[in-house]
């Protein structure tokens, strides 16, 4: 079964990750969610992803704050796409996890999006638009949700717009 393995470094990281979570749920992909630390518990993580490859994840999304080294290790890991979720947290505020999520080095791709809450909801979405490349009803579901955004749109103006 494909699904999208989420892999967060903390507990705390789940407060941001649900927007993640519940974008999958709308569209009814399958996912897992694990915390597993790069640092903390680097054994974890090695073993989760290979199981979830071998059970057939497609697409990893890594979210972690401060040192942020985890979206990284994952990559290292596998050759499925990695998206980077970025967190904020510590002196910084973020960026030190920003930074450290979109630096890799060559070979090593991490696709990193948005700090936080925007950035967990655009890794959901990037993990569906990968899966919809083989996933036809999928990429329906996507195609629909952009006509509705755009209606919203139109009916958010509607509602203020002063047009000469």
């Amino acid at each position: 079964m494909d699904f999208v393995a989420i892999v967060m470094g903390s507990k705390s990281d789940y407060k941001v990750m649900d927007e993640c979570v519940e974008i999958l749920k709308k569209f009814d992909v399958s996912y897992e969610v694990v915390i597993a630390s790069a640092h903390r518990s680097p054994n974890r993580t090695k073993e989760y992803v290979k199981q979830a490859e071998e059970k057939g994840a497609k697409v990893f999304i890594a979210a972690a704050g401060m040192a942020a080294h985890l979206a990284g290790a994952v990559s290292a890991m596998t050759t499925k796409p990695v998206i980077g979720v970025p967190l904020k947290g510590g002196a910084l505020d973020g960026l030190d996890s920003l930074l450290s999520t979109v630096q890799m080095p060559s070979g090593m791709p991490v696709a990193t999006v948005a700090l936080g809450k925007a950035g967990a909801i655009n890794s959901a979405y990037l993990a569906m638009q990968i899966l919809a490349l083989s996933n036809a009803e999928l990429e329906g579901k996507l195609k629909e949700d952009r006509v509705v955004k755009a209606k919203n749109v139109e009916l958010d103006s509607a509602d203020i717009e002063v047009i000469l």
